[in-house]
């Protein structure tokens, strides 16, 4: 490896694996990609339905952790993240959703200039490589392919067909004209494979002589000559380096790590920062603040006819996969049922809960088998009121951050009202006529609730994230924000972060496709300052 490179981009992940391959595409610049993380060289990496075996394992996910949360009677929920070559889109659901227009144009009326609904609508369309073709809104020839699921479960027919009977319409495309429905997720898959975007874009570039990729890569700290950031301090396999920027330096961590990292190397609340030794760059509050997330409730029940995913032989599943040619079970992304739903209590026309329906019982994250056959119905509200914060729990890269997301905590509680409803929904939904030849005993909540005590009770104990951490860098052109509207970080020069924790506030929907689409945005943003 030389010493000095144009760009250097830490995390290979979501976002830095799109920067790698859109700027190394100019041969006369030098770019290197950093990831903490190994190779994606895990086959559960790549056969879908794998992440149910891929979950707990330390090696490719960070293994976070929440503070203990007041408001979900003291539990601490667990935070999986990406640690590995194409970060969280090599270990999530692979389900492919934007948002609406809406969300994208509160981004900019929040202060977000230049990322409203038609600026972002093109870079989510350059990115896409959609089976289906391409149309208005959706491209055919993007890096990142976007396909139908090759193997269906039985049972989300059922889901699909007991949401209509709801009186939700069938909805065959959440990205298009209209999300609110049910229907099926399209995912992230090329050929009945994950398509990360170590995949998507990676993979392609690593030939590229002016790309170099360098993995088990810990950054400990940002550099500064001044106040312009001028490289970056890490452990490669254990030994120290340190690598200069001649242009910048992008930060690609995520909305956990790349808060961390800004912390670690001078730039976020100067009083933390000087209680733990650390020299302060730049004071700046808003680094760890705004954290949100998308908090989830989870309905189990058992199923009478043995046709859920929980009876699969893991070995024929496998077999079938990687011997016939990527068919099967083994291509499916587990949560294949989809729902967007508006409530009563939505404050303006955009669905505010999404469903995610599983053909399996789902217990603790899947890391806690459950006897049988069963079927999860997951429910979030999507637009959560509640604010929580990131915080370094010491100066030592190495140490866990304290991550405390105040689920449910905004004070006139509308969050766990929405909960509430969340949880109805998900009961009035299963108790269908669709589901009568399938449903079984109850598993959570193992007795209806009848009161609303009774439902906070269960939204308290059951309640998990359902992955989507978001906002700790925020964007905007107030005091406040980290970074502004061309992702560059306030107060300091050299240094962008390119990833979920610009999100002033959450999409919709899952969110690896938006970050996607704010990496595609950014290369041409760092593209155009050079």
């Amino acid at each position: 490896m030389d010493s000095t490179y144009d760009y250097i981009i830490i995390g290979a992940g979501s976002a830095g694996c799109v920067l790698a391959n859109r700027l190394s595409e100019d041969p006369a610049v030098k770019v290197l990609l950093l990831e903490a993380g190994g190779r994606d060289w895990h086959p559960f990496i790549h056969m879908p339905a794998g992440l149910a075996k891929i979950a707990g394992l330390t090696s490719i996910n960070w293994d976070y952790a929440t503070v203990p949360q007041p408001q979900l009677g003291g539990r601490v929920l667990w935070c999986p993240r990406g640690k590995v070559l194409g970060g969280s889109s090599s270990i999530n659901a692979m389900c492919y959703i934007r948002g609406v227009a809406t969300d994208y144009d509160c981004w900019a009326a929040q202060g977000a200039s230049g990322w409203q609904w038609d600026n972002v609508l093109p870079y989510f369309r350059k990115a896409e490589g959609n089976t289906r073709g391409g149309d208005a809104f959706h491209g055919a020839d993007g890096p990142l392919t976007v396909s139908d699921l090759r193997h269906v479960n039985p049972l989300t027919q059922v889901f699909i067909d007991a949401g209509q009977q709801t009186g939700l319409p069938f909805n065959p495309d959440f990205n298009g004209a209209g999300q609110e429905g049910v229907g099926l997720y399209q995912v992230t898959q090329r050929d009945g494979a994950r398509c990360s975007t170590a995949v998507a874009y990676l993979a392609p570039a690593r030939s590229r002589p002016n790309l170099t990729v360098c993995t088990q890569a810990n950054a400990s700290r940002i550099t500064f000559t001044g106040t312009r950031a001028s490289g970056v301090t890490c452990a490669v396999r254990g030994q120290g380096h340190h690598f200069e920027a001649r242009h910048e330096v992008l930060l690609c961590g995520g909305a956990i790590n790349s808060p961390q990292l800004l912390m670690l190397s001078g730039i976020g609340p100067a009083d933390d920062l000087r209680r733990l030794g650390i020299d302060v760059v730049h004071d700046a509050p808003g680094v760890g603040a705004n954290l949100q997330d998308h908090l989830d409730v989870t309905t189990l029940q058992h199923c009478t006819q043995p046709i859920s995913y929980d009876r699969l032989s893991e070995v024929k599943t496998a077999l079938q996969y990687f011997l016939g040619g990527h068919r099967g079970p083994g291509t499916s992304n587990v949560a294949e049922g989809a729902g967007f739903v508006r409530s009563h209590l939505a404050p303006d026309a955009r669905a505010d809960i999404q469903l995610h329906f599983i053909p399996a019982m789902i217990d603790d994250h899947g890391r806690n088998r459950l006897p049988g056959d069963g079927y999860t119905l997951h429910a979030c509200f999507l637009r959560p009121r509640s604010r929580g914060t990131l915080r370094l729990a010491s100066s030592r890269a190495g140490d866990k951050p304290l991550i405390d997301p105040n689920y449910l905590g905004d004070p006139e509680g509308f969050d766990m009202k929405m909960m509430v409803e969340c949880a109805k929904l998900s009961l009035d939904l299963l108790a269908q006529k669709a589901f009568d030849p399938y449903r079984g005993a109850p598993i959570f909540p193992k007795d209806t609730p009848r009161s609303e005590a009774a439902f906070i009770d269960f939204v308290r104990t059951r309640a998990e994230t359902v992955y989507h951490p978001i906002g700790t860098c925020r964007m905007g052109n107030d005091a406040t924000a980290v970074v502004d509207p061309l992702l560059r970080v306030r107060g300091v020069e050299g240094l962008r972060v390119v990833d979920a924790s610009v999100m002033p506030e959450l999409p919709g929907g899952n969110t690896n496709a938006p970050t996607i689409m704010i990496a595609e945005r950014a290369a041409d943003l760092i593209r155009a300052a050079s």
